[in-house]
């Protein structure tokens, strides 16, 4: 699904490199209060993410030490995070770039740890663990109900991977660097995510006692330090943690620039009160990040007991919204296409062409409704419903489904003020923002380039 999305992001963001792609897509292939409704969905997701990552790091770093008061973490960590945006892009970039490295050797590690374990460690009573836990307990807790259950985790935990395309007007060369950018996304979610989430199932059971009792992002009961531990591994355990809460601080930064971007961009368009379009001699949106690092003081619920509400309450609020982007990219990709057509171009004028075409794009939609589906039975009919109160049930609904009525509202009031209509395919605006490229001159620099690399660069290139 995200293959799909990112593929049809990359076709449309390389030929229009123009600021809030997701939004100013939107509002050119679909609807204007369509686009204004994704728009401030995906400033609203960011703007509560900062938050909800602040009050996650506070919850990770108890793993060492619960006795102090987690607001005096909440201004440390909100002290990094403006620091790092006080110098802009390049301070973003250069930070990021350090995290990720963090991030990469330490996932890289711990796949290597689950090799060795998974093929060469026993349990206590002598059986080879293998692929013991997917026949006992099983591999899918509580069926197909129980996947579809984690949808809301997992939708919040991919996002992010459409903020290529929305760094797309900040980037010199958009038709180099943006399609390698996206094609290397799918080997990065394969490598860092499914990879090292395959170890993890392979090495904890879904009823493993510490994992039950976990809560929020209480990471003292995190399945990667539960694995650790239950190999018997001392200090790596706490190393792996500090990784963690490194991480959750890298989503809390991308966090600011995302929603900073979309809010200026959002002003740029007019969907927004002007001022958070102002941008600095040095390109920064100031009013709209000092609004974004501004959301970070509600990370002080860490501090008031309510953390763990406050956290899922978040969750609930960002996670889903990235359904929305993700399904909105895919509508606007089909319905750009279908523009192209009919306006008498050709594929032969994109500088980048989606590798998944208009079907990847129709597979991307398509899935992603199927999850708000699948979502909205989970939601009405939780796993274990019978034994909950009405009251019960109405608030896990809402927190597995708290972003759909509000995207609904949003656009519902934004169609019954603005009057807006569906935008014809043969009326779409297909040049503005639009990338003048002299295609044939770019094709043959680079035909050249290619002939001059080894076979291994070349199948890399293909993939990445």
């Amino acid at each position: 699904m995200l293959w799909c999305t990112i593929q049809a992001l990359g076709e449309m963001a390389v030929l229009f490199p123009v600021a809030g792609s997701f939004s100013a897509f939107s509002t050119r292939f679909i609807e204007s209060s369509w686009g204004m409704a994704m728009g401030w969905n995906y400033a609203l997701q960011w703007l509560v993410t900062l938050p909800l990552e602040i009050v996650a790091a506070t919850i990770t770093i108890q793993y060492w030490n619960s006795s102090i008061n987690a607001d005096a973490y909440v201004i440390i960590f909100l002290a990094f995070v403006v620091l790092i945006n006080v110098f802009g892009v390049k301070g973003y970039g250069e930070a990021e770039f350090v995290l990720s490295i963090i991030k990469i050797i330490a996932v890289v590690a711990f796949i290597i740890l689950g090799i060795v374990l998974v093929a060469g460690n026993h349990t206590d009573d002598g059986q080879y663990i293998g692929g013991l836990y997917w026949r006992d307990p099983g591999a899918f807790a509580n069926g197909f109900k129980g996947l579809c259950s984690v949808f809301v985790t997992a939708s919040f935990a991919f996002a992010g991977t459409e903020l290529s395309g929305l760094a797309a007007a900040e980037t010199e060369n958009p038709h180099k660097t943006l399609p390698s950018a996206i094609k290397a996304t799918f080997i990065r979610i394969f490598v860092f995510y499914l990879l090292a989430l395959t170890f993890v199932t392979l090495l904890v059971p879904y009823n493993n006692e510490n994992l039950i009792n976990a809560y929020g992002a209480n990471t003292k009961y995190s399945p990667f330090v539960i694995a650790i531990e239950e190999a018997g591994i001392a200090v790596l355990p706490s190393v792996f943690n500090a990784v963690i809460m490194l991480a959750v601080l890298s989503v809390g930064n991308s966090s600011v620039y995302g929603s900073s971007r979309t809010l200026a961009a959002l002003a740029i368009q007019g969907q927004a009160p002007a001022i958070l379009g102002y941008i600095d001699k040095r390109g920064r949106p100031l009013v709209a990040i000092a609004i974004s690092l501004a959301f970070g003081f509600f990370g002080f619920f860490a501090g008031s007991g309510k953390e763990v509400p406050a956290f899922n309450w978040m969750i609930a609020l960002s996670g889903l919204s990235s359904i929305f982007t993700w399904g909105s990219i895919c509508l606007a990709h089909l319905r750009f296409r279908r523009a192209w057509r009919l306006q008498g171009h050709s594929l032969n004028e994109l500088a980048f062409r989606a590798q998944a075409g208009i079907a990847g794009s129709w597979l991307g939609l398509i899935l992603n409704c199927l999850v708000l589906i699948a979502q909205f039975w989970t939601g009405m009919a939780p796993i274990g419903y019978g034994s909950m109160s009405a009251s019960d049930r109405a608030e896990y609904f809402f927190q597995q489904y708290l972003a759909v009525p509000v995207v609904v509202i949003m656009y519902a009031g934004f169609k019954w003020y603005y009057r807006t209509a569906l935008i014809r395919c043969s009326d779409m605006d297909l040049t503005t923002g639009r990338r003048e490229l002299d295609l044939q001159t770019l094709l043959e620099e680079e035909a050249e380039e290619k002939r001059r690399w080894p076979k291994w660069r070349v199948a890399y290139n293909w993939v990445c």
